[in-house]
């Protein structure tokens, strides 16, 4: 078996899959949550797969247990347990490599990298950009280096694939010797969703990726819309942080910088308070008391006024991004909807490219409303622009990035 380990870890969670990357199979995957707390609810799913993997199962199966995990180190220890109680045995099939995903990479990091003492230094610099990321990034793979220390680690970067972004893009217009010492331009994030759907949607409708002018819209409880031009991202929602940009469940988005300004003086808010403000209490979850799109889709259908607001500001952003974004490219060919609310919420979809016929837009009724699973077309046989709803899976892409590295 020749598979990747990717990890993904949080500030209190790690998220982990195992995947062959020739055959692109994930075999198995699991989520630590709570690390850190009293209790931590673990999870491990083995998929499918062939009998050369000796998996214990053929069809797919989750084990749950919950238990004190106090740090990353543990988790990581918990994680082998599970391989090693439900499969596939990582003694008997040990990894090849294990890739990282990494949040923030500043100007730095553009490619899949070699983590070594350095790199890890550099990641642990970066985190004065990402301060809720960074640290939790570093945590797991000084752990899973502990662990694994006999193949290699490459760190995948959520900021690497915006490195493409012209100097007008990612320029904000304040001093510039101010910025350049502080590092203040606009990153992007999600770039790994946002390269993998692209790339997928191209495959799908068999066209040559580096002649399409796509949009992808990356909805979740983050949330961010990329403009790629044959395959390069040249313009993107969020910025030198994830909180710029598009209405997400908990986050503001744009917002006029001197409304903070105003608060501060008039409401005496601290730059935590403000920090807090922003990322945790606005948002939909901000304007509805509900940061999640479901409950929100449940207040429009009961006639909830706040819910109603919330979904239509929330839409509201989404068609001025792709307004935007449809005039910095010249056109579009392809927009995908990807994530929770990309993938799931048909009204959102619906809403969102509802004004955007001058453009060649056209929806078809049924399949936006149909749940299906899969990469599947959404638009009309009539669509001069094909609607697409394209499954992320950040997992394969940062393993495939970590074996095209090997």
């Amino acid at each position: 078996m020749s598979a990747i380990l990717v990890i993904n870890s949080g500030s209190s969670s790690l998220k982990y899959s195992l995947i062959d990357v020739e055959r692109e199979d994930e075999l198995a995957s699991g989520l630590i949550e709570r690390i850190g707390q009293e209790s931590s609810p673990v999870s491990h799913t083995v998929r499918p797969v062939a009998d050369a993997y000796a998996v214990p199962t053929m069809l797919e199966a989750t084990y749950r247990d919950e238990r004190s995990i106090p740090d990353h180190e543990a988790a990581f220890e918990v994680m082998r347990e599970q391989f090693a109680a439900h499969g596939p045995s990582l003694d008997a099939h040990p990894p090849v490599a294990v890739g990282h995903r990494v949040v923030h990479g500043g100007a730095r990091f553009y490619a899949p990298t070699l983590i070594d003492a350095d790199v890890e230094r550099q990641i642990g610099e970066l985190a004065v950009l990402a301060p809720l990321h960074n640290p939790a990034n570093l945590a797991g793979i000084r752990a899973a280096r502990a662990v694994f220390d006999a193949v290699p680690h490459v760190a995948v970067f959520d900021t690497a694939f915006h490195q493409t972004l012209p100097p007008a893009a990612y320029t904000y217009a304040i001093d510039a010797q101010l910025a350049a010492e502080h590092r203040v331009r606009r990153y992007g994030f999600h770039g790994t969703s946002h390269q993998y759907v692209s790339e997928a949607a191209a495959r799908f409708l068999g066209r040559d990726l580096g002649e399409l002018r796509q949009l992808v819209f990356h909805l979740g409880n983050g949330a961010s819309v990329t403009a790629i031009d044959g395959g390069r991202s040249v313009e993107t929602s969020m910025g030198l942080t994830p909180l710029e940009g598009l209405v997400m469940g908990t986050r503001s988005g744009d917002l006029d910088p001197a409304a903070l300004v105003h608060l501060s003086r008039r409401a005496g808010y601290t730059i935590d308070d403000l920090d807090a403000l922003l990322n945790t209490r606005s948002g939909l979850a901000g304007l509805a008391g509900r940061s999640d799109m479901r409950d929100i889709l449940a207040g429009v259908e009961a006639g909830d006024e706040a819910a109603v607001l919330a979904f239509d500001v929330y839409v509201h952003r989404l068609r001025a991004y792709a307004g935007a974004y449809i005039a910095q490219l010249g056109g579009v060919d392809v927009i995908s909807f990807t994530a929770g609310v990309g993938e799931n919420a048909a009204p959102v979809r619906a809403a969102a490219m509802s004004t955007l016929g001058f453009a060649g837009v056209e929806l078809d009724r049924e399949r936006n409303a149909a749940r299906e699973r899969g990469i599947r077309v959404i638009s009309s046989d009539s669509s001069r622009v094909a609607v697409l709803v394209v499954p992320t899976d950040e997992e394969l892409q940062i393993a495939r990035q970590t074996a095209e590295l090997l």
